[in-house]
């Protein structure tokens, strides 16, 4: 539904995730529950109007490389179906896959999803959460991301700001905070008593499990702070993946969507690693690490271990697999496959996509990797569950 207000154009957009209705116009999302209370949601940008018009991001495209009339998809990693029903509504709205990635992985940042994305979530060795997002545009390649961003919750949306009003791919920690401050975002806490449950366990346990090493105390048996130790080799060193990755640990929501011309978009947004280093920004920020996506020939996401997998690119290796011809599940299994090689121990997912719809996925060391997704063929969304290898030795 939409209603004017001095000359203001309101949509008023119900999420199919909750029972409540969404207000956006210009800088604030208001969000109304089924109690009648309200949250802001700050967006601070035009395309938060859901107009029928593409966003002025999305810039000119040459006709070629779109067409009318496209098949248009919403996908993304593991079981979050609210966030994909987001995503669709949007795009239905707005015809912009942009705004579907955004406003799709927005939804899990409400949610929480399994607490590994948005505020609340994955505290750091001080307890803080922060959090790293990015958004991709196919036909122009341009990319937004944050990482180590703190104090904010619209992690996504900020990253998106970084794509519109700054010529940059990146910021990180308190700097981007401070420009998510300038374009508007308004500042909270992202602890939660969740989360400070979580790191006072941690600390009790000894600070168990952590991600130090070659460091005296010993970090299997003692918190720090460390102290290094001098190591006697300094040319070789074990190749050893996280072992505390998992699927409980690190769900990262990596989100592809094509528009109904033919314009693909790819985005992610996670908390991070649980007990992480302070300071530590993992894949889902890094372009074709987390996320990638090229205009003509489709794109890929990626989730777990993301110290390990964004040594290996895999979502742009797995494109440029597929730009020379190969499908989508094979892609996802050679991309996969090379990190297997090198860390045989590590947990992770990878889902590709080609402009056709065609999908697949291939997964390391985890019981099973659902994902959801929706196309014009489709009346609702759809869950599909991968089986994954199990090369842990």
């Amino acid at each position: 539904m939409m209603v004017f207000i001095n000359n203001w154009r309101f949509y008023i957009l119900p999420f199919l995730s909750f029972s409540g209705s969404i207000f956006v116009f210009g800088r604030n999302s208001i969000i109304f529950d089924q109690t009648g209370s309200t949250d802001i949601y700050a967006s601070n940008r035009n395309q938060f109007k859901f107009q029928d018009a593409i966003s002025k991001t999305e810039s000119n495209v040459n006709e070629a490389q779109v067409e009318d009339s496209f098949q248009e998809l919403v996908i993304n990693t593991w079981s979050f179906s609210n966030a994909t029903k987001a995503g669709w509504n949007v795009l239905q709205k707005t015809h912009s896959a942009l705004d579907a990635v955004e406003i799709g992985c927005m939804q899990c940042e409400i949610e929480q999803c399994d607490g590994t994305v948005g505020y609340g979530g994955s505290p750091d060795e001080t307890g803080e959460t922060t959090l790293d997002a990015m958004i991709m545009d196919g036909p122009t390649h341009d990319v937004g991301a944050v990482g180590d961003l703190r104090r904010v919750k619209q992690a996504i949306s900020v990253a998106r700001a970084v794509m519109t009003h700054t010529t940059h791919t990146m910021l990180v920690g308190d700097a981007a905070t401070s420009f998510a401050l300038e374009m508007g975002f308004p500042e909270s806490n992202l602890t939660t008593m969740k989360s400070r449950q979580i790191y006072e366990n941690w600390r009790g346990a000894n600070c168990q499990p952590n991600f130090h090493r070659n460091v005296t105390p010993d970090p299997k048996k003692f918190c720090g702070p460390y102290k290094p130790i001098p190591s006697r080799n300094t040319d070789r060193v074990e190749a050893t993946a996280n072992k505390y990755i998992s699927k409980d640990n690190h769900d990262t929501i990596g989100m592809i969507a094509i528009d109904s011309k033919g314009r693909i978009a790819g985005g992610t947004s996670t908390n991070g690693a649980n007990h992480k280093v302070p300071g530590r920004v993992g894949d889902s920020p890094i372009t074709g690490a987390g996320a990638y996506v090229e205009q003509g020939v489709g794109g890929a996401v990626a989730t777990g271990d993301g110290d390990v997998m964004m040594r290996f690119v895999p979502s742009f290796h797995a494109v440029m697999l597929m730009s020379s011809g190969m499908k989508p599940d094979a892609a996802a299994k050679t991309a996969v496959a090379k990190i297997i090689n090198k860390y045989p121990q590590f947990s992770g997912a990878l889902l590709v996509v080609d402009m056709n719809g065609n999908m697949g996925a291939a997964c390391n060391n985890i019981d099973g990797f659902p994902y959801t997704y929706r196309t014009s063929k489709d009346s609702e969304v759809k869950t599909v569950t991968v089986k994954c290898s199990h090369s842990n030795s």
